[in-house]
């Protein structure tokens, strides 16, 4: 079988239902913005959060890594901050143009339709919406992306066993630089405005608290 027919072996009726039904990155998007922001520190594999209708920015990814159901290589990219949460996206393309989903606990750091001519493009468009509590701009780069496809074997649409093991290759794999020491002094606060703009449904609970 392949992953996809293992996964869905694994579902009931009415999961495999719903699982159809995500028929479209924004439908995927659709389903994770209604899933309530998780704060505890686990990892979740696609079939755990179908299940517990929970979840963080990383369990959020791989659900909507998915997007292979749809025809797109399962990838994964890691936003990169200073003094903040790191942001996981799955990322996929239409035609030539990179377009992203993802769950977020801020309203700024979700979907992106598939309109960036580049990967760096796309992650410079989450920057004025990566912020901490404090309104520090903290995106700082990102990785290259993942293939999760070489996770297979260890099933992790499927299971939590081996999910620390893509945390921690995302934390070696190659990453890049957004910014220069001179534009990170330059930066501005976040406007109070869009500031709160960027909070609402916000869970406290699985918010980072800066230094």
């Amino acid at each position: 079988m392949t992953p996809l027919q293992q996964f869905e072996s694994h579902l009931t009726a009415a999961e495999r239902i719903l699982w159809r039904g995500l028929s479209s990155p924004l439908r995927i998007q659709a389903f994770l913005d209604e899933v309530p922001y998780s704060g505890e520190e686990r990892y979740r594999s696609p079939l755990t959060l179908l299940r517990d209708r929970t979840g963080h920015c990383f369990d959020g990814a791989l659900f909507a890594a998915a997007l292979r159901r749809l025809g797109h290589p399962p990838l994964i990219v890691d936003l990169l901050p200073d003094d903040d949460d790191d942001h996981v996206l799955a990322i996929y393309k239409r035609g030539p143009f990179w377009g992203a989903v993802a769950k977020s606990n801020f309203a700024g750091l979700r979907f992106r339709e598939p309109i960036y001519r580049s990967l760096r493009e796309l992650v410079m468009s989450y920057f004025e919406d990566f912020y901490n509590l404090k309104g520090v701009k903290t995106l700082r780069g990102y990785t290259r992306p993942l293939n999760l496809a070489a996770y297979d074997r260890v099933g992790w649409m499927w299971s939590d066993e081996r999910l620390d093991d893509i945390g921690v290759k995302l934390g070696e794999i190659k990453s890049y630089k957004i910014l220069t020491p001179a534009q990170i002094r330059a930066l501005c606060p976040k406007d109070k405005r869009s500031y709160e703009a960027g909070m609402v449904g916000l869970n406290l609970d699985g918010v980072y608290k800066p230094q």
